[in-house]
């Protein structure tokens, strides 16, 4: 993962309830345990195969949702200008 995203990754701040705080911008969201689990994930310079392993470790899921999910949640990222437009795993 590129260094200055990930800096700027481990610079978000989340809470154990869910809320995101992007200090660059400003922008506050909130999530559910599996974004802030997937984003945790993220902010610890892990790629999709390691994310999908630990998130097939704490939740009883389908292996086609898991990889939807987890696309789904860093489409989101983008479209709250978290992660770059350019993103890639």
């Amino acid at each position: 993962m590129d260094m200055a995203l990930l800096n700027r990754l481990k610079d978000i701040a989340i809470s154990d309830s869910g809320f995101i705080f992007d200090p660059y911008s400003g922008a506050t969201f909130n999530t559910n345990e599996t974004g802030r689990f997937i984003l945790q994930l993220l902010k610890e310079g892990n790629g999709i195969d390691a994310i999908q392993s630990e998130i097939r470790n704490h939740f009883k899921t389908s292996e086609e949702d898991l990889r939807s999910d987890i696309y789904e949640f860093i489409n989101l990222l983008k479209e709250a200008q978290l992660l770059p437009k350019n993103f890639k795993f």
